[in-house]
């Protein structure tokens, strides 16, 4: 099973058209079972797609209305094999966006939901985060597969604490069958006594550090939003699991080494 996830920063980047060509082209060689996504952005004011267009797509949030431009479904027509996917909005992202939560699969989706993680319900504050998690059978394994985007460990609003608080009571329903969390956390595993230590007291497994095989991890070396005064790498996006398994390896891609850069975040890709 190989399990990619990745912020994509959709449509914040430059060349953005010819990134997502490269994101496909990679996605495409490395056959990915389950696409994990975050920041998946669509404008507010685009057309909406029609029925025919969304044949593979399941709804979520049943509310949400996909529009021509929604980062997934561009992403989608360019993918040689078929995946499956859901998407949720979270908020307003950079005053133009509805951005959201993606997931794709190479196999068809069985069940999906989605989950306020934030006290906020202000869809014009981005501070407002949700959760989506899909169940599927890979490798003969049926799974649940959650994807995350958190605030910072210090937010005066929305601190992670609290958020990270209401996730794990969100998905208390669906502990009982092998479950992978993954995304974008805002919190660095090197930093003690914040988020990462206050997942781990929790009985997670991060794949990284149990991975046969493994980089340093990093997902962000540069100052972005929400890091504005970084100079050093940092690993804040992370893949975890319910129980303890072994990765056969966990290497961070899409950085210009492993894959061109197609985001302000790298990716993490695992195998197991």
């Amino acid at each position: 099973m190989k399990i990619l996830t990745l912020n994509v920063h959709a449509w914040a980047e430059e060349d953005q058209l010819n990134k997502i060509s490269q994101l496909a082209d990679f996605i495409n060689k490395h056959q990915f079972d389950v696409i994990s996504m975050q920041e998946v952005n669509q404008s507010i004011e685009e057309c909406a797609l029609s029925e025919e267009a969304l044949k593979t797509y399941l709804p979520t949030d049943a509310d949400a209305v996909i529009k021509k431009d929604n980062y997934a479904h561009v992403l989608l027509q360019q993918l040689t094999e078929t995946y499956y996917w859901t998407w949720v909005p979270t908020h307003i992202g950079f005053r133009t966006y509805d951005e959201g939560l993606a997931i794709l699969s190479r196999t068809p989706i069985t069940c999906s939901f989605e989950e306020y993680v934030s006290h906020l319900r202000d869809y014009n504050n981005y501070r407002t985060r949700k959760i989506v998690g899909i169940e599927t059978a890979v490798s003969g394994e049926t799974a649940w597969f959650v994807n995350g985007h958190f605030n910072w460990w210090d937010d005066a609003q929305e601190p992670f604490k609290g958020q990270w608080d209401l996730t794990e009571s969100k998905l208390a329903a669906y502990m009982h069958q092998p479950l992978y969390l993954m995304g974008d956390f805002n919190n660095v595993a090197e930093i003690r006594g914040e988020g990462y230590d206050y997942m781990m007291e929790h009985g997670w497994n991060d794949l990284y550090t149990t991975a046969k095989q493994k980089d340093d991890g990093a997902t962000v070396v540069k100052a972005i939003a929400g890091w504005a005064n970084n100079e050093r790498p940092l690993r804040i996006d992370y893949i975890f699991s319910n129980r303890p398994v072994q990765a056969q390896s966990s290497t961070v891609v899409l950085n210009g080494k492993n894959g061109p850069v197609v985001s302000d975040h790298f990716g993490v890709a695992v195998e197991l």
